[in-house]
């Protein structure tokens, strides 16, 4: 069954763009990952069709009311039921206290059938409707945005690009940064034409044409790279065993040339 994502948000036009362009739009098109969007303002009551209020306790900004996101999640799950999509779905908000969203988070949503995802606004959403409903959180990383939809994005795109021929090449994702095909190191630099530009030249190993050279340049690119800029990376590659003599070599000389 394809994946589908309902999105809860009240600016759904910034959407639109998103699953239009690039090479994850494959996945939306064809309803391979399938994204339906709701907005809670067309479940409010009253001709301003409000959705927030001020915060008991006072103190600045506003708070999203319990009572629209409520009538809006049920028109969400009513059409999920209805189109024979599982009747309690995970519910994710994208906030500070939510799980980093990771290559290995990523991965997991990737093999999922979906969820509705919360894009909160203001100060936040009544905490009730949270306690009430929601059963993942997520979040980019610390510090905070003007809303959850650039985050509802970004799990959209990480999940899209995972799935079967999204991408032009098969194997393509399994070069990214992070990924377990490359024992969770970052990547190494990439070129192409022209062999010399503004005076710089593409690495010779890369020019060689031969296989197992060019793989261990690449090896031992990954493994500097990430041994200069995200060193707690090397320590899990380590403690898991994945690294071999000749890595440990690299890095050594690394180390003695700093």
């Amino acid at each position: 069954m394809p994946m589908r994502f309902d999105v809860i948000t009240l600016f759904p036009e910034l959407f639109t763009p998103f699953l239009e362009s690039g090479v994850t739009r494959r996945a939306y098109a064809s309803g391979q990952v399938g994204v339906h969007l709701w907005n809670p303002r067309d479940h409010a009551e009253g001709n301003y069709r409000r959705v927030d209020d001020r915060p008991f306790g006072g103190g600045p900004g506003m708070v999203m009311m319990a009572e629209p996101l409520q009538r809006c999640l049920d028109a969400a799950l009513r059409a999920r039921s209805e189109a024979g999509e599982a009747a309690s779905p995970p519910v994710v908000l994208f906030s500070p206290i939510g799980t980093t969203l990771r290559h290995a988070v990523v991965a997991d949503w990737a093999q999922s059938q979906g969820a509705v995802l919360l894009c909160g606004r203001y100060e936040g959403l009544d905490q009730r409707f949270i306690d009430a409903h929601v059963t993942h959180q997520l979040s980019l990383g610390d510090f905070v945005l003007s809303g959850g939809e650039i985050a509802a994005m970004a799990l959209l795109d990480a999940v899209a690009r995972l799935q079967p021929g999204v991408l032009n090449d098969e194997g393509s994702y399994q070069q990214d940064s992070f990924n377990p095909a490359l024992d969770g190191l970052l990547d190494c630099p990439h070129y192409t034409r022209p062999e010399v530009w503004d005076g710089r030249e593409v690495p010779a190993p890369l020019l060689s044409g031969h296989h197992a050279q060019i793989e261990r340049w690449r090896r031992d690119q990954r493994l500097a790279i990430t041994a200069r800029h995200r060193p707690e990376l090397i320590g899990q590659a380590r403690a898991q065993g994945l690294l071999n003599a000749k890595d440990e070599g690299v890095l050594a000389k690394m180390g003695n040339e700093l």
